[in-house]
C-alpha cells in the first residue's frame, strides 16, 4: 500500500481515509482529490457509519500541490479548484460523522480539509495555517468552511497575515474538538466514534443535514426548519423505539428506519 496515494481500511460501520504522500506532506493533487471524491461518494449509500480521514507521515495536509500549480491556464485554474471545493462540499453532504484525525500541520487547503470535517481531534504539536497571501495566493477557498467554523475576525487573523496558530488556539477558536497527546490520539477518536455507532444511523444523518441547512439561516427560519425536522424524526421508528426503550430501561434496537 506504499504506492497508494489514499489508503482505505474497512471494520465493521467505520472507514479510516489515510491520504498517503508523505514525501509530498500530504499535498492535494489531482489524482488525490479525485480519489476522495470517489471514495466518499461510494461510501455515501453504503452502510458505513463512521468516517475517519487520516494521513500518514508527520504532516496532515500542506494544501494544493502548488508543483502542479506552475503556470497553469485559467481553465486549469478552474478545474483544480473546483474539484477541491465540490470534494470539501461532499464532506458535509455525507450522511455520515466525519472525523478528522490530525497527527501534523494542516496548512492552505489542508486546514480546509480540517474545518470542513464535522469533528477533528489533533495532537498538541499540530499547527494550522492558511498562508496563501505570503505566497500572493489567497487562500480564498479555504476561507470558505474556516469562516464557517470559527468566529470571523479569527478567521481573518489567519488569512491576512499567513500565520500558523498552535493546535490550543485552534481548540479555543473550535476548529478542532480534543487536543491531545500523541499516545491518546486514537484513544480519543475511537471515543468518538464509540458515541456515534451507538445511536441510531437514520437519526445522525437527518441532525446533520439540519444542522447545515440551518447554520445560516435566520432564527425565525431556522426554528421553522428544525420544527419540520425534528417533527418527521419524531414519526421513524428509531425514534419510537428509542423513546420506548428509554422508558422501559434498557438497550435501543435500531433499524435505521
Amino acid at each position: 500500500m506504499a504506492d497508494e496515494l489514499l489508503i482505505r481500511a474497512d471494520e465493521p460501520g467505520i472507514v479510516r481515509l489515510t491520504l498517503n504522500r508523505p514525501q509530498k506532506r500530504n499535498a492535494l493533487s489531482r489524482e488525490l482529490l479525485t480519489r476522495l471524491t470517489e471514495a466518499v461518494q461510494e461510501i455515501a449509500n453504503s452502510s458505513t457509519r463512521v468516517i475517519i480521514l487520516a494521513a500518514t507521515g508527520s504532516v496532515f495536509c500542506s494544501g494544493h500541490d502548488l508543483g502542479e500549480m506552475i503556470g497553469q491556464s485559467k481553465e486549469e485554474y478552474f478545474e483544480l479548484f473546483s474539484l477541491c471545493s465540490h470534494f470539501m462540499q461532499s464532506l458535509r453532504r455525507l450522511p455520515q460523522p466525519v472525523i478528522a484525525r490530525v497527527q501534523g500541520p494542516a496548512t492552505a487547503a489542508g486546514c480546509q480539509l480540517v474545518a470542513a470535517c464535522d469533528l477533528a481531534v489533533a495532537v498538541e504539536s499540530a499547527t494550522f495555517a492558511t498562508p496563501g497571501v505570503k505566497i500572493g495566493l489567497f487562500c480564498t477557498t479555504p476561507m470558505v468552511p474556516l469562516v464557517r467554523t470559527i468566529a470571523p475576525r479569527a478567521a481573518l487573523e489567519m488569512l491576512l497575515t499567513g500565520k500558523p496558530i498552535s493546535a490550543q488556539r485552534a481548540l479555543e477558536w473550535g476548529l478542532v474538538n480534543r487536543v491531545v497527546s500523541e499516545a491518546a490520539l486514537d484513544e480519543v477518536v475511537a471515543e468518538f466514534t464509540t458515541a456515534f455507532l451507538a445511536s441510531s444511523p437514520l437519526t445522525l444523518r437527518l441532525g446533520k443535514e439540519a444542522f447545515y441547512r440551518q447554520l445560516h439561516l435566520s432564527e425565525p427560519e431556522a426554528y421553522a426548519l428544525a420544527t419540520e425536522v425534528m417533527t418527521n424524526n419524531a414519526l421513524t421508528l428509531d425514534a419510537q423505539e428509542g423513546m420506548t426503550s428509554f422508558l422501559n430501561k434498557r438497550p435501543p434496537y435500531w433499524r435505521g428506519e
